[in-house]
């Protein structure tokens, strides 16, 4: 297993077997890397790139900026907006309260004088209710008189018609057609 690992050693290539001989030789490969790498680095500077890519950074880092600040400005401007609302909220929730207060008190005093109605309708419906009682207990002690003054009227007549006679009567007669002259006249 030993002779294998050599064997792979040594027949695969390694960085330190490229790099024989002096280091500032164009044999060197890794002089060339380092002079590829540095005209690498030249033709960055000569182009200006790390000026470019700084500026890009920079715009970058204004234009982010530039979102943070919007973005604190909008944040503010929706706590103002939320306070608003919520003061006007709590405005028409205070209202609210005084509307619905109000409501209960004109609702207690509506109950109130629909009461005190009622009382004096019930009032006024037992004098209505005592008048035409006290009505009909008159018509009724009308009406029996009336009707006991019919009976005895003709009570009378019958026993006065049994009773008297001919000449008696027209005296009667006489004597009423002459009170009814008298008080007439």
């Amino acid at each position: 297993m030993r002779k294998i690992a050599i064997l792979i050693a040594l027949t695969t290539a390694s960085p330190a077997a490229a790099a024989s001989g002096p280091f500032f030789s164009l044999g060197n490969t890794d002089f060339i890397v380092t002079l590829g790498f540095l005209l690498f680095i030249a033709v960055l500077f000569y182009f200006k790139v790390p000026t470019l890519v700084i500026g890009m950074l920079d715009k970058r880092a204004d234009g982010i900026q530039s979102e943070l600040d919007e973005a604190r400005a909008l944040r503010e401007e929706a706590q103002t907006i939320l306070a608003s609302y919520e003061r006007k909220q709590k405005e028409v929730q205070e209202q609210a309260d005084r509307i619905v207060k109000h409501a209960k008190e004109e609702a207690t005093l509506a109950a109130e004088q629909a009461k005190a109605d009622l009382q004096k309708s019930i009032e006024r419906r037992m004098v209505a209710a005592e008048d035409q009682i006290k009505m009909a207990e008159a018509n009724a002690v009308k009406q029996v008189r009336d009707t006991a003054a019919r009976i005895a009227i003709a009570a009378a007549g019958d026993v006065i018609a049994k009773q008297m006679t001919a000449t008696e009567g027209n005296k009667l007669i006489d004597a009423a057609i002459g009170d009814v002259g008298e008080k007439l006249h």
